[in-house]
């Protein structure tokens, strides 16, 4: 695995401290600006560039348009042993997701399991910072949410009202890093759509089409087509499934209620999100199971490779070298995304200009 040329250079504590004083500027009380920008870095650690610090901005936007309540009362509304429905109260969506990730271990660790909604939330970063935090309570964890904005149609159609829809899983090994699935539902995220549009590059075929079928490379031209699901029709039949139950099941936006948070800035997303915890001793004892994972992912590794082919990776494997690599040398940013960075730092008189 190799890291791609950077533009810029960044520790990741630097980056962290800069969202979270940034974050704090903007009105966030100081304990939920840290908590927000530590779940930005850690998705930036992964390499899912689009989803930590390169969001700030976007942020900050809401923010200052009045489109997050800054200081949220999140809170249960309907609860039992192993579920929960969580009321995000239009805070951040780190917030609400931390909050309920943390229910799900808790119950998960009492009950065995728990499954927990949410509705009224924001968007909340990378999937896989989420169905992560069980691994460390030995546990599997998984979790799905409606997309911020509808990028895709229906399979056969050309109206967009189906988000990326992402789900991610994660599953504990033993001495192997654990298998972490995290994918949207579509051929791409539409944040890296953006960002090769910011960076005034192409993007491939075979990730949008425009609304008479034919492949479209210009992100400029984004708003005149549409992303693809994986798959084909399968990968929009498991779109569906997971906007109904991370948003319709909540009560949270899915379809035409979506608000596109690219273009309205101040009307309440009321995001869906929905994440479950699963203790692995409901089935083995911990050691025996882990063992077996560590015995499963190493035969499929050293499995006989394609011609050309260096190594095989198992599901999140890389972003686990990737963490270790950007921890060491740094996290590397565009340049067009550390423009902006600097913008805000300048607008929020941040003693920190990333200089």
């Amino acid at each position: 695995m190799t890291e791609e040329a950077p533009g810029h250079l960044y520790p990741a504590k630097r980056l962290e401290a800069f969202g979270a004083g940034a974050l704090a500027a903007l009105g966030l009380p100081e304990k939920d600006a840290a908590l927000c920008a530590a779940r930005m870095i850690d998705a930036d650690l992964r390499g899912v560039d689009t989803h930590g610090i390169f969001r700030l901005n976007h942020y900050s936007q809401r923010i200052k348009a009045g489109g997050i309540n800054l200081h949220p009362r999140v809170h249960t509304v309907r609860e039992n042993a192993v579920t929960a429905l969580v009321d995000g109260d239009n805070g951040m969506g780190h917030v609400v997701m931390n909050f309920a990730t943390e229910l799900a271990i808790r119950k998960a660790a009492e009950s065995g399991l728990a499954w927990i909604g949410t509705f009224n939330g924001n968007h909340a970063g990378a999937g896989a910072v989420y169905s992560m935090m069980p691994l460390a309570h030995d546990m599997v964890g998984m979790y799905m949410t409606v997309a911020n904005a509808n990028h895709m149609a229906p399979w056969g159609g050309v109206e967009l009202i189906l988000g990326t829809n992402p789900i991610s899983v994660a599953i504990p090994a033993g001495e192997e890093p654990p298998v972490v699935l995290d994918i949207a539902t579509t051929v791409t995220s539409y944040g890296k759509v953006k960002l090769a549009a910011q960076k005034g590059e192409a993007i491939p075929v075979g990730w949008m089409i425009d609304r008479k079928g034919q492949p479209l490379t210009d992100p400029r031209r984004s708003s005149d087509g549409f992303l693809l699901p994986i798959g084909g029709y399968k990968g929009y039949g498991l779109n569906v499934i997971i906007g109904m139950l991370a948003g319709v099941l909540n009560g949270a936006a899915f379809g035409r209620n979506v608000v596109d948070f690219n273009k309205d800035v101040v009307s309440r997303n009321n995001s869906g999100h929905m994440i479950m915890a699963m203790r692995v001793d409901n089935f083995q004892p911990v050691e025996s199971f882990k063992q077996e994972m560590d015995r499963v992912i190493r035969e499929i590794r050293a499995s006989k490779r394609m011609e050309g082919v260096d190594r095989i990776w198992l599901p999140g494997e890389i972003e686990h070298y990737r963490i270790r690599e950007r921890l060491k040398n740094g996290i590397p940013l565009a340049s067009i995304v550390v423009s902006n960075l600097r913008q805000l730092a300048a607008e929020l008189n941040l003693s920190d200009r990333l200089e």
